[in-house]
């Protein structure tokens, strides 16, 4: 097979293109799971141990707060409202599922990793790399979490507020696997609060956006009574805790973040948008 030579378009044929998306997919996920760079720990980059004892000690007693004031009253929060109000919080609520970044990331990642070749010229493939980096810190830094949250709610195993009336609010079958007994933590909250999270630390632009959807998004699936109050809190602690771990483990490979000399997390400057569409058109040909 004859190299293609650097600044030529590659091979776009199927079997080029489902090469390329292999041997790029291992190259990336190889350098996701190399020994990381030195910098500061998880925890440490998050604050002194003093801080984060308190930090966890808060989030226990919010959620030990929310229990035991404001779960009980779940069922006549949700009656209070009218079916056109339900009707709203229905469509934020499904606006809260994780495929809608987990798709358009994914694909991204696809695409980039099938035509991503070197012999585009250093600048197109390094623009490439970065546009890939990024996306796939989107699906993994929101899917984890995620993946974290739907085993940890079968574990715990509590009662949805719909069984409030034969169970009470306190009704816990651990090791449950049934629909039913998935209120806490909630997935919704898990994946826009990581979300807001990640899109925040992508696009800093979209921070309060992404921060309002993320709380109205948690509202609604206690308007619905699809959860108890302290089901969202502990969704929206996995997915914001959740996010920022897989940020500092893209940062301490370099991919997308950096961390600083105090150990803070830094993301890397981006390709602009003009370069963007300049490397499609060098792809593509248009």
């Amino acid at each position: 097979m004859t190299a293609t030579g650097i600044g030529e378009r590659p091979d776009h044929s199927l079997r080029a293109l489902a090469r390329r998306l292999i041997v790029n997919l291992i190259a990336w996920g190889a350098a996701l799971v190399r020994p990381a760079h030195a910098g500061s720990g998880f925890w440490r980059s998050l604050g002194s141990a003093s801080h984060l004892i308190g930090a966890f000690a808060i989030a226990a007693a919010v959620t030990a707060v929310l229990m035991i004031f404001l779960d009980p009253g779940e069922i006549a929060f949700h009656q209070r409202f009218s079916l056109w109000m339900l009707n709203v919080a229905a469509f934020v609520s499904d606006c809260g599922k994780s495929g809608w970044f987990l798709v358009p990331s994914a694909a991204i990642l696809l695409v980039v990793a099938a035509v991503a070749s070197p012999a585009l010229g250093r600048t197109t493939y390094v623009t490439l790399v970065s546009i890939a980096g990024r996306a796939g810190f989107i699906f993994v830094a929101i899917g984890l979490p995620g993946l974290i949250e739907t085993i940890a709610k079968r574990l715990i195993g509590r009662a949805r507020p719909p069984l409030y009336h034969a169970t009470g609010p306190y009704d816990f079958v651990p090791f449950s696997w049934k629909v039913e007994y998935a209120s806490m933590p909630s997935g919704h909250a898990t994946n826009v609060f990581a979300a807001a999270i990640v899109i925040g630390s992508v696009f800093p632009r979209l921070r309060v956006l992404m921060w309002t959807y993320a709380v109205l998004v948690g509202l609604s699936r206690n308007v619905l009574a699809a959860h108890y109050p302290s089901d969202v809190f502990t969704g929206a602690v996995v997915g914001s805790l959740g996010a920022l771990a897989v940020r500092w483990w893209f940062a301490t490979h370099r991919i997308g973040f950096a961390l600083g000399p105090d150990g803070a997390v830094h993301a890397k400057p981006g390709p602009s948008w003009r370069r963007v569409k300049r490397v499609a058109r060098r792809v593509f040909g248009q």
